[in-house]
């Protein structure tokens, strides 16, 4: 898709918008000549912080259960 630069200034959020759902990049001209691509951020990148290493890590052990072993506090 290719834009002339006034009509990305008036409708720059919508656009913006639609590349990131369309992931297609938008290239914007100046009298005709392009001299801006607007593209899509790499997913991967987008990509939640909180759940990635979900399924990488395993315990073996009973965390919460008694290890038997004396404390240094009951001694």
């Amino acid at each position: 898709m290719t834009i002339a630069v006034g009509l990305f200034k008036a409708k720059c959020l919508k656009i913006m918008g639609e590349v990131q759902t369309t992931r297609s990049p938008v290239t914007i001209t100046k009298r005709g000549r392009p001299i801006a691509v607007l593209t899509p951020y790499p997913e991967e990148k987008t990509a939640l912080l909180f759940g990635r290493m979900r399924g990488r890590l395993s315990m073996t052990d009973d965390l919460i259960g008694p290890t038997g072993l004396p404390w240094e506090a009951e001694q």
